[in-house]
């Protein structure tokens, strides 16, 4: 501990009185705050804040042997009468900022509270003295730095929180919220997931933005399926690394930070669709039966992907490879529904029935990282190979998350090309986007994958609140990071 002195510190003369003593003992009492912090006590005296009664010769013999030299100011043993030579007299061993000559050079080092006495002049003084004493007032470890959370083995957590392949690295499974975003800063198994996609957000928003002062959104309604679009490229890699980051405060919330995630999903996937249905539909298709339907039919796949999503969740642990492959299923039906305009572009090119364009490039590239994509996630390689040797950096579900972002890129692009190339043949040939068939469509496709959401979740909050007076165990054996 140790105290501080300025000058002024006779302006807090008000903040005590004198009173009689009948044992010799210093009897002033001050007025000042007591603060605890992580059980050790910190005292601020001080005229501004609520009095709070210390009687002096406590103070004294509660810091008698642990007070760490500090400066002096200019006139304190010297004015205020009886106070100033009381304080000069009881004190002044203690007030001494310059290291003595029996200190022999060495930077006094403390672990113990910090008793910090402020007055009026008293802040000007402790940047001073910071200045003039650099190396030598240093605080408590535990006030100068955040302890990260601590990491747990595989066999340390719930089965609902293992992943195949990922031997460390796991959180604890009943994390705060404070914790799970602290986490986010330390090297765990999901850093990299978490960091994948919540810098690509940034820059699909970058991009956003910038098409929001060279497209007029507003009024003209050939660009709203890519307004549509450029708004769900921003929330699914959004929602995918808060689900990440926050799925170890319990098993319950683990389940419903999925749920968001693979809603964002499933209206990303509605997002395509639109998309796809007024840029990218061939030429011949036009004004048919599936352009009319396209994105009705998205809708519908929308409503059947997320339940049946939400519902292999729950099968994981009874059925862990059954639940992998009709978890893909889902994931692969809608993408392959949305494509199929562009499948027979491809096809009918591959046929020479069309020219090389930029928009088609892009498109092959999109659809070459989308492969990539799902063979990562149903493969679980490389972790499969070698259990423990990729459980930071490497694992399948990081690269599952660069491949699905720079396959966005590509299909961004891709879009943005057809847009552009095609847009006055479309204008002319084909029926101008509507709003209940673009912005009035992603409205419906929220508020159904909501409400489904909120059916799902409600279960499982309900369950999680009856059973709190039974909390999980924690993790029995420590792993410090």
């Amino acid at each position: 501990m140790f105290l501080f002195a300025c000058e002024g510190m006779q302006d807090i003369h008000s903040s005590y009185r004198q009173t009689p003593s009948s044992n010799g003992q210093d009897n002033r009492i001050y007025d000042g705050s007591i603060v605890y912090y992580k059980q050790q006590l910190f005292i601020l005296l001080s005229d501004y804040i609520a009095p709070v009664k210390i009687r002096a010769h406590e103070l004294t013999a509660n810091i008698k042997l642990k007070v760490f030299p500090v400066w002096q100011g200019g006139g304190v043993a010297s004015r205020a009468g009886a106070w100033g030579q009381g304080w000069g007299q009881g004190w002044g061993r203690y007030m001494q900022w310059e290291l003595g000559p029996g200190v022999g050079g060495q930077v006094p080092v403390f672990d113990y509270p910090v008793w910090c006495v402020l007055c009026q002049g008293g802040r000007a003084r402790l940047r001073e003295a910071c200045r003039r004493g650099r190396g030598a007032l240093r605080l408590p470890a535990d006030m100068l730095s955040i302890k990260l959370p601590q990491l747990f083995d595989i066999h340390q957590v719930p089965k609902v929180f293992r992943e195949d392949g990922i031997i460390s690295g796991y959180r604890h499974p009943q994390s705060s919220a404070l914790d799970c975003i602290l986490s986010s800063f330390q090297m765990t198994n999901e850093t990299v997931n978490i960091w994948t996609h919540f810098l690509p957000t940034w820059y699909f928003l970058w991009r956003f933005c910038v098409l929001c002062y060279t497209q007029n959104f507003l009024s003209e309604s050939y660009t709203w399926p890519l307004l549509v679009y450029m708004l769900l490229i921003c929330v699914y890699p959004f929602t995918s690394s808060c689900a990440h980051t926050f799925s170890t405060m319990s098993p319950a919330a683990r389940h419903i930070c999925y749920f968001f995630d693979y809603g964002a999903l499933s209206l990303y996937s509605l997002g395509c669709a639109i998309t796809y249905g007024s840029y990218v539909m061939p030429d011949c298709w036009v004004n048919s039966w599936l352009h009319q339907h396209f994105v009705p039919i998205a809708i519908c796949n929308t409503l059947n992907f997320s339940p049946s999503i939400f519902l292999i969740r729950f099968l994981e642990l009874q059925f862990p490879h059954r639940s992998k492959i009709l978890r893909t299923g889902a994931f692969v039906f809608p993408f392959i529904f949305d494509n199929i305009p562009l499948f027979y572009r491809l096809l009918l090119c591959c046929g020479g029935s069309c020219c090389h364009s930029e928009a088609l490039s892009s498109h092959c590239y999109h659809l070459l990282f989308a492969f990539l994509t799902c063979f990562l996630f149903a493969s679980h390689l490389p972790e499969r190979l070698a259990p423990g040797r990729f459980d930071y950096f490497g694992h399948s579900h990081q690269l599952f998350h660069i491949c699905a972002v720079v396959g966005t890129h590509f299909q961004m692009e891709a879009v943005l090309a057809d847009m552009t190339s095609r847009r006055t043949w479309l204008i002319t040939q084909a029926a101008v986007p509507s709003f209940l068939g673009t912005l009035g469509a992603l409205a419906l496709g929220v508020i159904l994958n909501l409400g489904i959401i909120g059916t799902f979740s409600a279960p499982l909050l309900w369950n999680s609140h009856h059973s709190a007076s039974h909390p999980l165990t924690p993790p029995s054996k420590h792993k410090q990071q």
